[in-house]
């Protein structure tokens, strides 16, 4: 596992990757950072992936329960 600075790095870089993605439609674009990365450290690169995953991962179970809410509540009404 790694330490603690390069986990609080990883961290901030993920976000800041995001941020960029969504501001650019690029939504690939953490694979291009992985890959510059892990030419210099891959203890670094394994640590930003993991966050940028966690991440996105956390963004589409949001949307998805945001989605089952709105079916819910539009059925709902139908009542």
């Amino acid at each position: 596992m790694a330490d603690d600075a390069v986990i609080r790095m990883a961290n901030k870089l993920a976000e800041e990757c995001l941020a960029v993605q969504k501001e650019t439609g690029e939504d690939r674009l953490f694979m291009e950072v992985g890959d510059v990365l892990g030419a210099s450290s891959q203890t670094l690169e394994e640590a930003f992936l993991t966050a940028v995953r966690t991440r996105m991962a956390e963004q589409k179970g949001r949307q998805f329960l945001a989605t089952k809410l709105k079916r819910y509540r539009a059925a709902a009404a139908d009542k």
